[in-house]
């Protein structure tokens, strides 16, 4: 009896001593376990910041990389001298600079004894100043910065000018020279106070730790910021010197003390292209609380608060499965958003482009008639074939150029791809030759587009050259043409409608993928020197966007490559697949006075020349108001002929339109390089001439202005 009460005695302590070891040790297990939870959640949480930080940091390096490029090419040829002499005006425009970009203090341009030529802060240059002795300088000098692009990042200074701002960092490049040899350089002042406001705004949990910083340790920027960030550096023997000394671009790691001797998880990447690293840490003491914050959570709730975690761990676990796939989504959406807006940037600048060299090819084409007559000789007559040449390769490329950029005009027409198809697959089989088979697939009934039929034409031929380069051995060209309804689709970059697909596709060796997302970029190609431009598939591009439309490309290597182009569909009558020209009696060459619009004097001196071998007299005046008081007081002028981009607050298609209404009886001639009113002018019934033209191009489109005027004239009176 006495046996059995000691054993359950026992029984009840053993039980009494479990109630409570084991879930102690269940609760240091589930602790140790937790622990370990928060230092890889922790490192996961600085690696996202490292992401964030980095691509802030790589931003805005690139812009400044940027305004490098930018005033070199202000400075393009200028030597020194020529640099103190336009002090005033280069001061202005480096002025500019820095006030677009709210990461700048300032701009200097130092000559190769470390003296500043100009600066964007003080205007005129102390003529003692000297930065000979500034780190940034002596790097640059002696030719001790390697990588890329050749820049230096300078630890942090205090201004030397008087009255220019705070603390800095200088970012700086070496000045190009014909000869390679030092001839200054060009320093970019970068305020700290912009990261570290960046950063602030990261640093909003408890215990955050950023910084941006250079290979020896120097704090370029730091959040919390230092109360003397000038002095401010991680010593040789620091986790993060000793990881850069290694060759470790990333790491993470556990610090017992920094500069201001709080302990932290730290982590650090390198910036791509750029010698500066950005560092994100936490402080161990806030991952410390949390965690026991979480301990005292299950101490409180026990084990219903366990039950109720796990559910709640489910349902979270299923709501960041569900944000990480719109965050997938979202990503795509944004890269391509991005992908458009530089391609619509690049656009701009090749558009602009374009239109400068349009008036330069207009006047050495108009230069090399004139000289035709003057030089006989077979070496004259040679060297200007050679220049005629090139300037019609020239006129290609800007023709080309518009065409991306969207500014070439375009004379829209209906055409139905049904029967507009199989007869270029006939233009094509003569062009690609007869290892390549061509197959047309086309609806049964009428698919109408809207288009420029002159450079839907070349599109197709551009696509269809590619194709035929992918396949040296041969294969096959498949064009498909699917009318399709689209609701924004973010792969048909938004469109919305009902559109016309165009898909030509071969059977080629495909585009790599890290490549493929560039080839509508002007000039990129992957061909050899001198076998391609890089302008065919930009051409398409342009094409597409300007008709309302859009072009996708879809590749994998080895097995081809298939360009869609959606083009709106029209509803509208089609146009016949082979138009039967109409015989036209032009009128001959005339007398009379042409007055000649061109605000450019050397193209007005071109295109008179032209309009006198016409048997033109030639009156010429530079704006839209003096061509009103020109046709006030001479009657005998019989033609307008003007440029469209003019000053003076009016274009020529506003003179055009004036002139239609006071001086009804007078026919006008517009020309243009590039410009969005050329298409307004098309739209209107007026005639419009391409820069650079011809006499010929001249002599028939003055016919032709001449004959529509008197049309109308016609139609006029028999109205009447």
């Amino acid at each position: 009896m006495l046996t059995a009460r000691h054993a359950a005695i026992r029984l009840l302590k053993l039980m009494m001593v479990a109630s409570i070891v084991l879930p102690a040790l269940l609760f240091s297990f589930a602790a140790w376990i937790s622990y370990r939870d928060y230092r890889h959640a922790t490192d996961e949480r600085i690696d996202r910041s490292l992401d964030i930080l980095h691509e802030h940091a790589l931003k805005v390096l690139q812009t400044l990389e940027r305004a490098f490029a930018e005033i070199n090419e202000v400075t393009r040829g200028m030597s020194d001298a020529d640099i103190r002499a336009n002090e005033e005006k280069l001061h202005n425009r480096l002025r500019d600079i820095v006030k677009a970009l709210p990461q700048l203090q300032g701009i200097a341009i130092i000559d190769r004894n470390g003296r500043p030529l100009v600066s964007a802060n003080i205007f005129p240059m102390p003529a003692l100043l000297s930065f000979a002795d500034r780190d940034y300088f002596k790097a640059q000098a002696e030719g001790r910065v390697h990588g890329k692009n050749g820049t230096y990042v300078s630890r942090i200074l205090m201004p030397r000018m008087q009255g220019i701002g705070t603390y800095f960092f200088a970012l700086t490049q070496r000045r190009p020279s014909a000869d390679g040899r030092f001839n200054g350089i060009v320093s970019i002042a970068v305020l700290p106070s912009n990261f570290e406001s960046f950063y602030a705004q990261m640093g909003r949990s408890e215990g955050s730790y950023f910084a941006l910083v250079r290979p020896n340790g120097d704090f370029l920027a730091r959040y919390p910021v230092l109360p003397k960030p000038t002095a401010a550096r991680l010593d040789d023997n620091s986790q993060f010197r000793i990881g850069v000394a290694k060759g470790y671009d990333r790491h993470i790691y556990s610090v017992d003390s920094e500069v201001d001797g709080i302990d932290r998880r730290i982590g650090y990447r390198k910036v791509a292209g750029f010698p500066v690293y950005v560092l994100a840490g936490v402080e161990k003491s806030a991952v410390i609380r949390e965690w026991l914050g979480y301990l005292a959570s299950q101490v409180i709730f026990g084990v219903p608060a366990t039950v109720f975690l796990y559910a709640g761990l489910a349902l979270a676990l299923r709501r960041t499965q569900r944000l990480y796939d719109e965050a997938d989504r979202r990503e795509a959406a944004e890269d391509a958003l991005r992908q458009a807006q530089r391609l619509e940037a690049i656009g701009q600048l090749t558009g602009g482009v374009a239109h400068d060299f349009n008036n330069l090819l207009m006047i050495i084409s108009g230069s090399v008639q004139r000289l035709r007559g003057e030089l006989t000789d077979k070496k004259h007559t040679r060297l200007l074939d050679m220049i005629a040449t090139a300037t019609q390769r020239g006129e290609s490329l800007t023709r080309q150029l518009l065409t991306y950029s969207r500014r070439q005009t375009l004379s829209p027409q209906v055409i139905d791809l049904t029967q507009r198809l199989p007869l270029i697959r006939d233009l094509l089989t003569r062009s690609l030759g007869p290892n390549i088979d061509i197959k047309v697939d086309v609806p049964s009934g009428v698919c109408a587009v809207r288009v420029d039929s002159g450079e839907f034409e070349l599109a197709i031929l551009n696509l269809a050259v590619n194709a035929k380069d992918a396949m040296p051995d041969g294969g096959t060209l498949s064009i498909r043409a699917k009318p399709v309804t689209l609701k924004g689709e973010a792969s048909e970059d938004g469109l919305s409608g009902d559109f016309v697909a165009v898909r030509i596709a071969d059977t080629g060796q495909g585009i790599p993928p890290e490549t493929l997302n560039r080839v509508f970029e002007p000039f990129f190609t992957t061909k050899d020197i001198g076998k391609g431009t890089g302008l065919g598939l930009s051409q398409v591009y342009g094409f597409a966007k300007q008709s309302g439309g859009m072009a996708t490309i879809s590749s994998t290597e080895g097995r081809g490559t298939a360009i869609t182009l959606f083009l709106p569909r029209s509803y509208e009558t089609p146009l016949p697949a082979v138009a039967q020209p109409v015989p036209a009696q032009a009128p001959p060459d005339g007398n009379g006075t042409v007055l000649l619009v061109e605000d450019n004097a050397d193209v007005a001196d071109v295109g008179a020349d032209y309009l006198r071998q016409l048997g033109y007299q030639v009156r010429s005046v530079a704006n839209a108001q003096a061509a009103i008081a020109a046709l006030r007081l001479d009657a005998n002028v019989v033609l307008v002929f003007s440029d469209i981009l003019m000053p003076g607050g009016k274009n020529g298609f506003d003179l055009a339109r004036e002139i239609g209404e006071r001086f009804p009886g007078i026919p006008v001639l517009l020309t243009s390089g590039y410009s969005v009113s050329a298409q307004e002018a098309v739209r209107h019934g007026m005639l419009v001439l391409q820069k650079p033209y011809d006499l010929e191009s001249l002599r028939r489109n003055i016919r032709e202005a001449i004959a529509s005027a008197a049309a109308r004239a016609r139609t006029q009176i028999a109205v009447e």
